[in-house]
């Protein structure tokens, strides 16, 4: 089990049963109370029940990351559209971007920026939220929802 909340735009924070990441989509690291301090940009990352892959696009200047907790994929993009083929499969997308939902089909997107416009072009409804907890892969819906965390 965990959960997804974002007190910040730019910020997601997974919280797992041991650990508490926050990945700042803005300056690429990842913030996890670990004794090495933060992590940032590219690479392959343990940190407690969490898998990380940290991807690097826009000419190394952005990383974004695949963050995958008991069988579910999350991907944490922001606004960017580049390395998406990279980023593979995402059961759970949080991004601002459009194009990203439709290439990479997720079955549930977490907003991270201009909501109304990106529910419009989807054509669906967004549901607010203060944490999105997920127990298990069964737990996503089958059918393309949006969630606004606040």
């Amino acid at each position: 089990m965990f959960e997804i909340e974002s007190k910040k735009p730019e910020e997601i924070t997974i919280k797992t049963a041991t650990k508490s990441i926050t990945i700042n989509m803005d300056e690429s690291t990842i913030a996890a109370d670990l004794p090495v301090g933060e992590l940032k940009g590219p690479g392959e990352f343990e940190v407690g029940e969490a898998t990380i892959r940290g991807i690097s696009v826009l000419n190394n200047t952005k990383t974004i990351y695949d963050v995958t907790i008991s069988g579910v994929h999350i991907g944490i993009i922001g606004g960017v559209e580049e390395g998406l083929y990279d980023l593979g499969i995402s059961d759970i997308l949080c991004t601002s971007s459009v194009r990203a939902v439709r290439e990479i089909s997720p079955k549930l997107v977490v907003a991270t920026g201009n909501v109304d416009g990106m529910v419009t072009e989807l054509k669906l409804t967004a549901r607010t939220e203060k944490k999105l907890k997920i127990k298990k892969a069964d737990d996503l819906p089958l059918a393309l929802e949006v969630v606004v965390l606040n």
